[in-house]
């Protein structure tokens, strides 16, 4: 679990993970040092996974978002996470409860290359028995703060 200054660290590399040590120190009340160590601990701890910039698909000409329930035959279900793990426009990739298997997350640049898509490509990744596609119109909420979730759980926990 993370304490509250940890959640500020992360809060503020959520935000902006562009930041110096010297400026996420500043922003969260610690010195340099201190902050450099917490942001290690976090890093090896596996809670900061990495570092990435953030594209918007559409600017650079993926204009369309699907996303893509998949039933399998299961007994070729790690082949087919193998394969998804290596197709460039697959975004994600869930293990999910329900009617379908997973969900996968596409982008494409348009109507005609996600029909390509599912039926060269997808409709032929090993074991894909069914497909059941949404499209998806406007984003509403993108990301979450995981500090700021976390926090609440913090808070949530003690009203109890």
């Amino acid at each position: 679990m993370l304490d509250t200054l940890d959640r500020r660290i992360v809060a503020a590399l959520e935000r902006d993970a562009r930041l110096s040590f010297g400026e996420l120190a500043e922003e969260v009340g610690l010195s340099k040092t201190p902050c450099w160590k917490r942001v290690k601990a976090l890093e090896e701890a596996g809670i900061i996974r990495g570092y990435s910039t953030r594209i918007d698909p559409a600017r650079i000409g993926f204009g369309i978002e699907a996303f893509i329930q998949v039933s399998i035959d299961f007994e070729v279900s790690d082949a087919f996470e193998a394969a998804v793990k290596k197709h460039p426009l697959i975004r994600r990739c869930y293990a999910t409860t329900g009617e379908a298997d997973y969900l996968l997350q596409i982008v494409t640049v348009d109507m005609m290359a996600l029909d390509r898509m599912l039926r060269e490509e997808l409709s032929r990744l090993p074991g894909v028995r069914r497909t059941v596609t949404s499209m998806a119109m406007r984003e509403i909420k993108g990301d979450i703060s995981f500090a700021e979730a976390a926090g609440r759980m913090v808070r949530g926990a003690q009203t109890k």
